[in-house]
Formats: structure tokens, C-alpha cells, sequence
């Protein structure tokens, strides 16, 4: 995937944004006449190496004529006394780490009072249209545990684009078309007629599952005049409509809603398959060979030219696809996202190949792509394979009703797309440490025991006195804190959901259940309980916030 084109700027100047900029000022007085770079602010990996360390001394070294330590040395005396700033050292050949003042590094707990539940978001995307497309499955069975990564997956990068400013349109794209489709017709047909007690074989392609039996069952009864089930077309058109409203159901009880559907099918009635194909000709990249059309997709970077329209006259799969792509672009939509399983590799450059093909002026790298990876299901140590429904995969159904939609979404957004998943059905719906989900949560539900306790207006504390802050435990919590806009911009730029359910559980829960075991928040002295009930009511919000762009709920007892 080649994400988005930057990240947001914050929703607000934080401590690490004024810093950055006073180390470009310092710069500027430091080196007289040189243009100052940008400053990059890197998080030490230490915490014993400060809060923020800067290569930028190495990086004017030559351009002023000095050594990188000897301009860090510059650069350190000209930033004098700073208010951000409680130290600042120089590190190795010329790093500079800096750590933060205490009011720099718990300025962001009033801020977070302040935005509340928009405390996150961003402004990257400028208003600007953006469609995502994603599950997009052939309406040929239930939703398998596949379909249900990509939900989750495309659910969430949506939300996240919503959260730095674009404007999303969520697609579902239902391949209603093809050989696929023939075979359901088929399946349904032959149990149509098995239960009458006829002789009739599956087609070698067809579906198995139990499903088909109850769409068999159900057409009968809405069309008696053909129980015998003559008319193909019409039970191919039932039960697609019939597995599309299946599939919707599934989709509502995971919490996922579509703005627009658009049929595959339509591409043909509508003449979009041929019209493309008429463009790419007139462009002057086809070619008859061996019976067939070609496309001369080696001209943008395929390894070999593809086949357009068969010897049979039916067109390849990329055709239609180059076509509805086309129709994404012409409605206004010059960003996309197509979130699909890694098998669709293949699909990527040849769609993009079709559309700078036609010549029309569609960037490059249109449209983004997220590939994911499989996903396996265990359970008691063992793989599970198959449905009692859907008979040959496990169905996204039959993980909600095992776990719940909130233990569902976030396995599958907890691992990067480009890798395997486990699901641990166990592991789950266990209430321990090792869930990582109810560990999340658990943090959430735990503060708002200890608001519960203390029995105050939480509005009230966002002008509390935090200089009675500084432990340890409390500066790391703050610290975890700050970063979540700036996470959130880089998750939404790298189309990476995963890196928010890392930053949840891995830096804001477990900072603050390290907290929570280590202090105690309602204690006598006013002031220091309101200052540590302003940090804890600030991490209910980060967490809160992070958990809703997964779709997932923060619960206020557990």
C-alpha cells in the first residue's frame, strides 16, 4: 500500500510541536544567515536518554563549518532558559536529547479537558472526498472470518480518515457477475430439486453449505409456480438478493454500515465495460493476438501484457474492474482505498496499469490499496475450519456469538494487514491480563471506578493544580498521552489501525495500570487528589477516543 500522501498536524500546538520550533529558532540564532531545516523530534527509546532527541546538528554540520558536537553546543546556548526545556544534552556524534520542563510535559492533561471527545483528531484530509471500498464479497455464502479482518480493517481506516478530515464514502462492491454466481443459481437449483426427492448433482463448483438448503427452502415458498425450479435467472436473482441481505445482517451486528452499494453487474447493463474497453482502444494500447484483445499493460510496470476480452468473448475479471475504477474517479472521488485480501495482489497493478491506460489523467498510484493477510481461528490448542452453517469456513457470525463484536474487532485490527492472524477464541473470551482487549478496556472501566469513588464533577478538573504533579509513574502517563494525535495522524497516513491498538494497550493501559498499583489517587491532600483524578480522567479520554476509532465499546464497569 502506498498510504496517503503526510500526516496530520495535531489538533493543537503540543509541547513537542513548540518545541521543535524552538530548537529551529535557536538554530536561527545560533547560524546567522542559514536557512534552518526542519526539526525532526524522535522519542528516545530510554527514558534516562529524555523525552525528545534531534539530529539537527548533524544535519547543518558541513552547511555551517562545524563539528556536529560543536553545533549542538551552539544550539543548546542559544536556546538558553526555555520553559519547555529542563535539560538538554548531547548524545554520541551530535544528537541532542532534550527533557521536558514539568509544566511542558503535563500541559497536555488541560488540553485534553479542553477537546474532550475530539481530542485526536486533525485536519490533514482538508474536507476533501475519499471512498473506501471494502469486503466487497461475492453475495455467494455467509461472511467467512476473512471478510470480517477486512470489515474491521476498512471500518477502522475509514473512522481514522474521518478523524483527520476527510470526507469518507464506505463502499461495498458486490461481485454479482460470473461464474461464481452461475454456480449458486446451480446449487440452489439442485437442492430445489433434491427436495422433492429428484435425482440432482451439484455443479463440480457448487456450494455446499447448509445455507443453500435454507435458500432453496424459501424460494419454494415465495415462488410456488416454479417449485420445480426451472427458472434459473429467477433463483439466481433470489438468492443473491437473499445472501446480500444475510450478509447485511451479518455487517449490522459487527457494527459496520455502508453509504453506497454498487453492483458489478451494473457495469454491463450500463455499457461501462465496454466503454472502457472502447477508450483503452482509442488510446492506442490494445492489441489482437491468438484470438483475443490484449492491453499492453508492460507500458506502466506489469511484467507481462494482459488478456482484455477472451477468445470467447468474455471479458478477463481486471476489465470490469478498470471500469468501475474509472467510475470511482469520474464521481468525484480522486482518492480511493480498496481494502482486500492479499490475493488480490496480483489485481493492483493491473488495474492501475488499465487506468493510466485510458489516459485521462488518473494519478499513478490510484487507487491506495491495504492488503491483508489470512486469518486462522483456534481453539482449545486446535484450528478451527469449519461452520455448522456455512459448513466449510468459519463464519464472522459464528466469532461474534462466541466472543462478543468488541473482543471480534479488535483481534482483528491488533496484528499489521500484511500478517498472519491467529484468533484465539479462548484467549478472547478470557477476563485476564493476557486478553489484550479486556486489558484495554479494564484500564478504561478502572478509572471510571476511581471517578465513581471520589464521586465529583470530572468537568471541574480541568483547571487543577499540576505542578503537585512529578512522580515518575505519573510523568510516563502524561507522556503516553501526548503522543495519541500524533499517532493518530501517522495511523491514518500508513492505513494502520494496528499501530492504535499497540498504542492503546501497550503505552496507555500499561502506564496506567503501572499508575494505578502504584499511587493512590484519593488521598487526603486536595490539590494533589485533583491534580492525579486530571491525569486519570485525561487517560479515560484517550482511551475512550482511541477505543471508538476501532469501533469498539468503552465499558464503565467490568
Amino acid at each position: 500500500m502506498s498510504g496517503l500522501d503526510s500526516p496530520s498536524p495535531v489538533s493543537s500546538p503540543d509541547s513537542k510541536s513548540r518545541l521543535a520550533e524552538a530548537v529551529r529558532s535557536a538554530v536561527a540564532a545560533a547560524f546567522p544567515g542559514v536557512e534552518p531545516p526542519a526539526v525532526d523530534l524522535e522519542r528516545p527509546k530510554k527514558a534516562e536518554h529524555g523525552d525528545f532527541a534531534s539530529n539537527v546538528a548533524l544535519q547543518i554540520a558541513k552547511q555551517v563549518g562545524r563539528k556536529p558536537r560543536e553545533a549542538a553546543e551552539a544550539i543548546i546556548a542559544a536556546l538558553g532558559a526555555h520553559a519547555e526545556i529542563a535539560r538538554a544534552e548531547i548524545a554520541g556524534p551530535g544528537f541532542i536529547n532534550f527533557t521536558l520542563s514539568r509544566a511542558s510535559r503535563f500541559a497536555i492533561v488541560p488540553e485534553i479537558h479542553r477537546q474532550g471527545a475530539a481530542f485526536g483528531r486533525g485536519q490533514a484530509g482538508r474536507g476533501e472526498r475519499i471512498l473506501v471500498e471494502f469486503v466487497s464479497a461475492n453475495p455467494t455464502g455467509p461472511l467467512h472470518v476473512g471478510h470480517g479482518r477486512q470489515a474491521a480493517l476498512g471500518d477502522a481506516i475509514s473512522t481514522l480518515l474521518e478523524w483527520q478530515g476527510w470526507r469518507v464514502t464506505r463502499e461495498f462492491y458486490y461481485n454479482d457477475a460470473g461464474n461464481q454466481i452461475a454456480n449458486l443459481a446451480l446449487s440452489v437449483q439442485a437442492r430445489i430439486r433434491e427436495a422433492r426427492g429428484e435425482s440432482a448433482a451439484m455443479p463440480a463448483d457448487g456450494y455446499l453449505g447448509d445455507y443453500i438448503k435454507d435458500i432453496a427452502r424459501e424460494y419454494v415458498a415465495e415462488h410456488f409456480g416454479d417449485a420445480a425450479g426451472a427458472n434459473l435467472e429467477q433463483i439466481r436473482q433470489f438468492a443473491v438478493a437473499y445472501l446480500r441481505r444475510e450478509q447485511d445482517v451479518d455487517l449490522r451486528a459487527f457494527g459496520v454500515k455502508f453509504d453506497s452499494y454498487f453492483l458489478e453487474s451494473s457495469l454491463y447493463t450500463d455499457g461501462k465495460v465496454l466503454e472502457a474497453v472502447t477508450l483503452l482502444r482509442d488510446a492506442g494500447h490494445c492489441y489482437e493476438s491468438e484470438g483475443a484483445l490484449w492491453l499492453r499493460t508492460t507500458d506502466f510496470g506489469d511484467d507481462k501484457d494482459r488478456v482484455m476480452r477472451k477468445s470467447d468473448g468474455t471479458f478477463t475479471y481486471f476489465v470490469p474492474d478498470v471500469a468501475y475504477h474509472l467510475g470511482k474517479y469520474r464521481r468525484g472521488f480522486t482518492h480511493a482505498v480498496n481494502v482486500q485480501g492479499a490475493d488480490h495482489h496480483s489485481t493492483v497493478t493491473r488495474v492501475r496499469a488499465g487506468l493510466q491506460a485510458l489516459g485521462l489523467g488518473i494519478p499513478k498510484g490510484y487507487p491506495d490499496y491495504v492488503l491483508h493477510q489470512m486469518v486462522t481461528v483456534m481453539k482449545s490448542g486446535e484450528e478451527v475450519k469449519i461452520s455448522k452453517r456455512a459448513g466449510s469456513y468459519v463464519t464472522v457470525r459464528d466469532l461474534i456469538d462466541e466472543v462478543g463484536r468488541d473482543a471480534v474487532r479488535y483481534f482483528f485490527l491488533m496484528r499489521r494487514v500484511d500478517s498472519h492472524l491467529v484468533f484465539d477464541i479462548d484467549l478472547a473470551k478470557s477476563q485476564s491480563d493476557e486478553n489484550p482487549v479486556y486489558y484495554v478496556q479494564y484500564a478504561h472501566a478502572r478509572v471510571c471506578s476511581v471517578l465513581r469513588e471520589w464521586g465529583g464533577d470530572a468537568a471541574s478538573l480541568g483547571d487543577a493544580d499540576l505542578s503537585r504533579l512529578g512522580t515518575p509513574h505519573e510523568a510516563a502517563l502524561a507522556g503516553k498521552l501526548a503522543q495519541f494525535p500524533e499517532l493518530v495522524a501517522r495511523a491514518t497516513a500508513e492505513f494502520a489501525p494496528h499501530l492504535v491498538t499497540h498504542y492503546l494497550h501497550d503505552d496507555v493501559a500499561a502506564a496506567f495500570h503501572t499508575y494505578y498499583n502504584a499511587e493512590r489517587f484519593l488521598v487526603d491532600d486536595e490539590p494533589l487528589k485533583r491534580a492525579r483524578l486530571a491525569l486519570v480522567a485525561a487517560t479515560r479520554q484517550v482511551l475512550a477516543n482511541g477505543l471508538a476509532m476501532l469501533g469498539v465499546s468503552a465499558p464503565e464497569r467490568m
